[in-house]
């Protein structure tokens, strides 16, 4: 029998630096963040590395001095990559390459070769070359190995820097062409949203490996991908689950977020996320194990600001409360930070408390209305029984007086719905 070919794991130091009035334990926070970046990505980190400094050096990020500390770290623990906690700038990137011999990445560049990993869907793979290629058309220079000694003078002008010009070129072609098939992509996505307008949707959001795909799969009875990984859900996933009443509810599953995420990041999967900002709701899910839980509900409301959809009605849920060493915090946390669930999806703990949540959250959030139309009108009855609940219809002679309960966002469309028509309603 053959055995299993053994994934190729590269092996890393990782590059932190400490700013001022920030604290080494907060720059150790992110080193611990990168390492799973890198675990996730294929690499086996050797040894970190933290420089304290006043200000950043614009050629070497940590001066020349520790870069060549660095070069010898790399070369005695025989390091295949150097990974930097924050980006570099492509003379950055140029001039450490230079000193240390090896592969430099820096926290756009692993993040977008996670992302990569993880591009299953045709939107996803669009969206992840769409990034990629908005990061490498400013560090194009540095691709090109053999026109390095071209760097200007008699003898040397001409085709090295026709051909950047050429790739550039065809890179910002490339990423036209890419905009556009997210553009089309967009729109069919808002045609789909519009056959779901009548059903109260929640967008489950959050830091990345906080457990939302876990919660989808909980709630719906869905196969989601669910891995101990980050960033392993790229996609927006869409599922319907039942609540009291038998009301139904659609979740949507969305990418998760993270400390230091590039804005150019966040602009490609602007699609994925499109559904969050179309639902009624946000269930911000939240790792109530982790030690930083509150840095990173602060980096998810900082997103959630950056992206305009913090004002929507939101639902904290504290999830893996099995993994909880201190059970006092949730006693306190109830206190602070109302409205909020704890659960655990894993283990099926508590999800009955989110289900009463949600409910509850419907029942806020909708409107009852009174509505007299001609009983002829069937087109629209049948149509209110799409936008929501008819509570009930008493008939008058020739009138239909409709109870009705509906979203809030729906009760708007019944407005317009019914004034086209001349008909009358009453919101109770």
């Amino acid at each position: 029998m053959h055995k299993p070919k053994e994934e190729f794991r590269e092996r890393a130091l990782v590059v932190g630096i400490v700013r001022p009035n920030q604290s080494r334990f907060l720059v150790n926070d992110y080193l611990d963040e990168i390492e799973l970046l890198a675990e996730t990505a294929g690499a086996d980190v050797l040894e970190r590395i933290v420089q304290k400094r006043n200000r950043i050096d614009p050629a070497f990020m940590i001066g020349r001095g520790k870069v060549e500390e660095l070069a010898l770290a790399a070369k005695y623990l025989d390091a295949d990559l150097i990974i930097f906690d924050d980006d570099l700038s492509p003379a950055q990137v140029k001039n450490i390459e230079n000193v240390c011999e090896i592969k430099i990445l820096d926290r756009s560049g692993l993040i977008l070769d996670i992302f990569a990993k993880h591009a299953r869907t045709r939107e996803a793979r669009i969206q992840v070359e769409l990034a990629q290629l908005k990061y490498l058309v400013s560090r194009l220079t540095r691709q090109w190995k053999h026109l390095s000694r071209q760097v200007g003078g008699i003898g040397v002008r001409g085709p090295g820097e026709t051909q950047l010009e050429v790739d550039r070129r065809l890179i910002r072609k490339r990423i036209a062409v890419l905009e556009k098939s997210l553009e089309k992509i967009s729109k069919q996505r808002s045609n789909r949203r519009k056959n779901r307008s009548d059903t109260f949707k929640a967008a489950l959001v959050g830091y990345t490996n906080v457990g939302k795909s876990t919660i989808l799969n909980a709630l719906t009875n869905a196969s989601a991908l669910v891995e101990d990984q980050l960033f392993a859900t790229l996609d927006a996933t869409i599922r319907s689950a039942e609540l009291a009443d038998h009301r139904r509810i659609l979740l949507i599953d969305t990418v998760g977020f993270i400390r230091k995420l590039p804005h150019h990041l966040v602009a490609s999967f602007k699609s994925t996320l499109e559904e969050a900002s179309d639902a009624d709701m946000l269930l911000h899910v939240i790792d109530i194990s982790n030690p930083n839980f509150r840095e990173q509900m602060r980096t998810v409301e900082s997103v959630l600001a950056e992206l305009k959809i913090d004002d929507k009605p939101i639902l904290k849920v504290f999830n893996k409360i099995d993994k909880l060493q201190d059970s006092s915090l949730i006693a306190k946390l109830k206190n602070d930070e109302q409205p909020c669930v704890f659960i655990s999806a894993k283990r099926g703990i508590f999800l009955s408390d989110l289900r009463d949540q949600l409910h509850l959250f419907i029942e806020r959030f909708s409107k009852t209305m009174e509505i007299s139309l001609p009983v002829n009108e069937a087109e629209i009855i049948s149509r209110l029984h799409d936008l929501g609940e008819i509570l009930s219809i008493d008939y008058q002679d020739s009138q239909a007086i409709i109870n009705f309960k509906t979203t809030t966002i729906n009760a708007d469309r019944v407005q317009r719905l019914i004034a086209e028509k001349n008909f009358h309603v009453i919101e109770l």
